[in-house]
């Protein structure tokens, strides 16, 4: 794994940010880290760096403690915020030069490249760019190195489609040589693209698993009946953020499988008269993860 973390917590006095959280991210994927705003997404990324001390718990980036980790394991990371720093004084030629020395595996070729296809103005200060531009340059600088992990958080908010659809583009055209780490909810973006996905809530880590495995396990149900359909009293613990609307009962079903699905609506229901069953997309699942408080009722 190039990011593994045992029980990782971070307090701020009376404040709980993270509560156990492990996670194991395999080498090469595209793995995305979700959750609303406060979740604790930012934390992780900032523990697992250490830029953040854990309060208990330990990590390890690249093989290394993340408590210990030096120059050489820091030049082959990239970084990309949405709230990053740049030196607004300088071009963004001038930063590609002052950047050049620190990183030996710098790529002037891929350098080229980049700029050329993210269409970034060499001679003009970062401090006057757009937002999107900032984020192009940010993304750029972190990629002429080829790290061997890149760490992205929050990449796309505040972006236009325009932007955020030639940043995917760039990702996707790298990913093969690194791994990528990006924390979003800007899910339209990543979910043909994501591998693994984990879900935060209020600092606990309540799902991680392969995307491919998350869309076999979960499927969008929705019960017609000859009724005013209502919340069965009775319903399955794995059967999330139900709702009635007239003569139909919605819900996500978080450990389907076809013949259990069957058996329970027979028993909860007596009187179907159609039921549709379809996969999941990641904004659905999400959004039924984000409405749903009780974690117990999350894991699959």
């Amino acid at each position: 794994m190039i990011i593994r973390s045992e029980a990782l917590n971070k307090s701020y006095r009376r404040h709980t940010a993270l509560r156990g959280i492990s996670l194991a991210v395999p080498e090469g994927s595209i793995y995305a880290l979700l959750g609303v705003n406060g979740a604790g997404k930012t934390t992780t990324i900032k523990t697992l760096l250490n830029i953040l001390t854990p309060s208990s718990g330990r990590a390890e980036v690249l093989g290394v403690d993340s408590r210990r980790l030096s120059p050489r394991e820091y030049a082959q990371i990239g970084y990309v915020s949405e709230n990053q720093e740049l030196p607004g004084r300088l071009t963004v030629g001038a930063y590609l030069a002052y950047l050049r020395p620190f990183y030996p595996a710098w790529d002037r070729s891929l350098e080229q490249t980049l700029v050329t296809e993210l269409q970034l103005p060499l001679d003009r200060r970062i401090g006057n760019l757009s937002h999107g531009t900032r984020m192009k340059t940010s993304l750029a600088c972190a990629l002429c190195y080829r790290p061997k992990l890149l760490v992205l958080d929050e990449p796309f908010s505040g972006l236009d489609p325009l932007v955020r659809d030639e940043l995917m583009e760039r990702l996707l055209q790298q990913a093969d040589d690194m791994t990528v780490f990006l924390s979003s909810h800007e899910l339209d973006e990543i979910e043909g693209s994501t591998t693994y996905v984990a879900y935060l809530e209020h600092g606990r880590l309540l799902i991680q698993e392969s995307m491919a495995t998350l869309g076999e396990r979960t499927r969008e149900v929705r019960v017609t009946l000859p009724r005013e359909a209502s919340i069965p009293p009775g319903a399955p613990r794995n059967w999330i953020d139900m709702s009635a609307t007239g003569s139909v009962l919605s819900f996500l079903d978080i450990q389907y499988e076809p013949d259990a699905l069957q058996s329970a609506l027979k028993t909860v229901f007596t009187d179907c008269r159609e039921v549709e069953i379809q996969p999941a997309p990641l904004r659905s699942i999400f959004t039924a993860l984000a409405r749903t408080s009780a974690s117990r009722e999350l894991q699959p």
